[in-house]
């Protein structure tokens, strides 16, 4: 439907299996009318289309096509033996393994890099390897990111096995971020490394502003929850901004979004990884956890502010003081409202989640089957669909079809006042970060927001000083 014509659109799912009703009222039209639901189907490119156009109309007019039929149809009845059904080969275990060790191997090696060696210019070698591998070579198809929807499946549907390598990769990254913070980001990530690639002139982002986009990473994720427990799509797989340039191909649409979010790569770091990845979200967390983490000097602090304006994340704490009295006193008051709020927050996401559950349904291929098929038994539409005469083959009855409509839509009302009610607490908990202040004596990388690129590294003195003896004491020693 157009968003610029004002109509409405409701469905309604009865008890009775039979009660599956559609109704679109149109404002202004005097009349209700069917609303044709639109495929999802992608348009050939301009060129192609004129180039087919062509073909046929040659062969069209080519004498062996107006002629009479060389060869004679075939016939099925005399001993005529149908080839055997094949399939393409499953992946290979031996490579899923190689894939694993390669994770593994390649963390190992980012963590010494970060948190020993804290070299720059070693953890971008890295990162572009890991770039190559997984993302040119494997396609981008393994990673810890769209691995969450399988997690979630394999613990809503019991007849869903994990496969072994989006297992691994799910699980190994979250381990070394317990015990040495965000290294996967910082150097192995094949989306974080295209982003970083790509960043010249980056400029900061205000805090407020940076804390409210990332409310999207978290809206994001619960999505991607959602629809996956209720097995009606992988949205992160599909709506994956960057693996059309692993494949050097892909739908538009998502080139598109990928290209975009390259171009605001150039400016800002990492817009992706800070704003709308979901798999970001649970690192973040276990981040503050890590027993080993980013620090920027070696030794002392000398407040030169230097690492500050080299983080292109905006992940660097400056030193805090003792707050004044009055400032103390008015985030005392600020964060009892904030308290009082954040169950009204919770209460309302969860509201808005579940009036949203019909348009959640329809995410659902069940869901938009079963409404294509009323509305061509009413004759509210012409003609049928691929997918409709797909169900009709089946020999499914429609009752048993609204009825699974039905019980998808259930699914979904209590499934979007929890994803509603989960925004809603995220929201709430910004809010009271911002009463919340902790105590710093120096320059410090946040342990959630910082990506363990190394670029602090470079532009401490005191870091300078430390590389400056290590090759005075291997001079020496020669």
């Amino acid at each position: 439907m157009h968003p610029s014509r004002k109509s409405r659109l409701s469905v309604s799912l009865k008890t009775r299996p039979g009660a599956f009703s559609i109704r679109r009222s149109c404002r202004g039209l005097g009349r209700s009318r069917p609303e044709t639901l639109p495929e999802n189907r992608s348009n050939p490119p301009f060129c192609g289309t004129w180039i087919v156009t062509f073909l046929i109309a040659f062969l069209g007019s080519c004498p062996v096509t107006q002629g009479e039929i060389r060869f004679p149809p075939p016939e099925f009845e005399s001993g005529y033996t149908f080839p055997q059904t094949t399939s393409p080969a499953p992946q290979s275990v031996l490579q899923e393994y190689i894939d694993a060790a390669v994770l593994v191997v390649g963390l190992l090696l980012a963590s010494h890099l970060i948190l020993k060696r804290r070299s720059r210019r070693a953890i971008f070698v890295l990162m572009i390897g890991a770039l190559l591998y997984f993302g040119f070579v494997r396609d981008g198809c393994i990673c810890p990111i769209g691995a969450i929807q399988n997690v979630t499946l394999t613990a809503f549907d019991r007849g869903y096995a994990i496969p072994i390598a989006a297992a691994v990769f799910f699980v190994v990254p979250l381990i070394f971020t317990l015990f040495s913070g965000r290294v996967f980001c910082g150097a192995i990530c094949p989306l974080g490394a295209i982003q970083d690639a790509v960043l010249i002139r980056p400029v900061a982002v205000p805090g407020w502003l940076e804390s409210g986009l990332r409310l999207f990473a978290y809206a994001y994720l619960g999505a991607a929850v959602l629809f996956a427990a209720t097995g009606s799509a992988f949205i992160i797989c599909r709506y994956d901004p960057f693996v059309g340039f692993f494949r050097l191909g892909g739908n538009w649409n998502v080139l598109i979004l990928g290209a975009s979010l390259l171009l605001i790569g150039l400016f800002v770091g990492r817009p992706y990884c800070r704003f709308l990845c979901p798999y970001g979200v649970i690192l973040r967390h276990l981040s503050r956890l890590s027993k080993r983490r980013v620090t920027i000097t070696p030794s002392e602090c000398i407040r030169c502010r230097l690492c500050e304006d080299a983080c292109p994340f905006g992940a660097i704490r400056e030193p805090t003081g003792n707050w004044p009295e009055g400032e103390y006193r008015i985030a005392k008051r600020r964060l009892a409202l904030f308290l009082v709020l954040l169950p009204i927050l919770v209460a309302g996401g969860g509201w808005g989640g579940y009036a949203l559950k019909s348009q959640l349904a329809r995410v659902h291929p069940r869901v938009r089957t079963a409404e294509r098929v009323y509305l061509e038994e009413v004759g509210q539409v012409q003609g049928t669909t691929n997918v409709s005469d797909a169900f009709r083959a089946t020999g499914q009855t429609t009752e048993v079809l609204y009825a699974d409509a039905t019980r998808i839509r259930g699914r979904f009302a209590l499934g979007g006042a929890l994803l509603g009610g989960f925004i809603g607490l995220v929201a709430g908990g910004k809010l009271l970060v911002l009463s919340i202040r902790r105590r710093r004596t120096e320059y410090e990388a946040d342990p959630a927001g910082c990506f363990a690129c190394g670029r602090c590294y470079k532009s401490c003195p005191k870091e300078h000083e430390r590389l400056k003896r290590i090759r005075e004491t291997a001079a020496g020693r020669a």
